[in-house]
């Protein structure tokens, strides 16, 4: 017999997973214990779970599959391959309804865009800002920066001004930074410029005193200079996505939480493998959190919500009342997002719904703040 923890290890199948399809009705355990509530499964029951995660991850419905475990060992097996061949038809004509619609939505960016008649960049921008102030404000956004050459729009730091304030935001899609800096001189409407990373990298490097900066943008040219250095170079030709649509995320919890004590809980608690299905990323760590009574953020393990399987950023006590619903983030991606923060407390704020992103911000200053995109934990 197999413990939950070694069917999900040698099935592929998280714990949450099994508990999960249990309850559907889909894989229920060979038997589970009275006193403890340990659920344990049989040895043929292993095949059946790899089987169960395949078709899972071929997007298979959950009433196929009840009926594909429920032929499977069974000596009539066309009910098994109709069902297949049924699903093989539905992903195909998906494939194809998916085709026309992306062949729609190409045409009407064509005429969105119309290159031929584009005219060149030709904007022009003068600021001076504190230079501390943006030193602190592009070490808050620069891990956030997307590194896809297929998507080279992200590959930047947008630098958004308005009025008299500099707003600098970044983002690979899995995440999202934001900071803001005072700024003088800007007297126009609102200038959005995307700097290529690298160049966002020479001018953080002049930035080391406390004298003021010069930032100018003329036409497809960046520069700053600082301390009678400068950094120059072309911006990028491409228009980054409409951050504000994207930090418009309903009120949730807002926990306060002891950044050294997360960060340490993060580092030495259980965590998640996730094999990620996108081409050219791997496999990440996943942390698993919640809160409790909306004081406490805690780090857990594949325990279900009512179980001690959880470690905390402070002394919660006993019990787990008030105990929040699970969500999943990147364990590397917020470790980076709590170092962006730059303090000994944050705030961390969690969606209404586990399918909601992950907010961290600084207590003082709601202009600067990152958000984490969630990881599904069903399967």
């Amino acid at each position: 017999m197999r413990s939950i923890g070694e069917m999900a290890r040698d099935s592929g199948l998280g714990v949450s997973a099994l508990r999960f399809y249990d309850r559907a009705g889909v894989l229920g355990p060979a038997w589970v214990d009275p006193t403890s509530g340990y659920r344990w499964y049989a040895p043929e029951q292993l095949d059946e779970a790899r089987l169960l995660a395949r078709l899972r991850r071929a997007g298979m419905p959950l009433a196929d599959i009840r009926l594909v475990l429920a032929g499977w060992s069974g000596e009539d097996t066309d009910l098994v391959r109709g069902l297949l061949q049924a699903h093989l038809r539905r992903l195909e004509q998906g494939l194809t309804e998916a085709r026309s619609e992306f062949s729609t939505i190409r045409e009407l960016l064509d005429h969105r865009e119309n290159p031929m008649t584009a005219s060149p960049l030709t904007g022009t921008v003068h600021l001076s800002l504190p230079a501390p102030a943006l030193a602190a404000a592009l070490d808050a956004v620069r891990f956030a920066a997307g590194r896809d050459p297929e998507l080279p729009m992200l590959g930047g730091v947008l630098f958004d001004i308005e009025g008299d304030a500099l707003r600098v935001v970044a983002t690979d899609r899995y995440r999202l930074a934001v900071a803001r800096t005072d700024a003088d001189g800007h007297g126009g409407s609102r200038e959005q410029v995307v700097v290529p990373t690298p160049l966002v990298d020479a001018m953080r490097a002049l930035l080391s005193g406390d004298e003021s900066a010069r930032f100018a943008v003329e036409g497809d040219r960046v520069t700053l200079e600082a301390d009678g250095r400068q950094a120059s170079g072309q911006r990028l030709a491409h228009d980054f996505p409409d951050y504000r649509r994207l930090v418009q995320l309903p009120p949730g919890r807002r926990v306060v939480v002891e950044v050294p004590a997360l960060r340490e809980a993060l580092e030495n608690g259980p965590v998640r493998v996730a094999e990620e299905r996108e081409p050219g990323r791997s496999a990440r760590d996943i942390s698993v959190l919640t809160t409790v009574d909306d004081k406490t953020v805690l780090v857990c393990g594949d325990g279900a919500p009512d179980e001690d399987t959880c470690t905390g950023n402070e002394d919660r006590g006993t019990g787990t009342g008030g105990l929040g619903y699970h969500v999943g983030v990147d364990r590397g991606f917020l470790l980076e997002a709590l170092a962006a923060g730059d303090r000994d407390r944050l705030v961390l704020e969690f969606g209404p719904a586990p399918t909601a992103p992950l907010a961290i911000r600084r207590a003082e200053d709601e202009g600067a703040f990152s958000l984490l995109m969630p990881v599904r934990l069903d399967d």
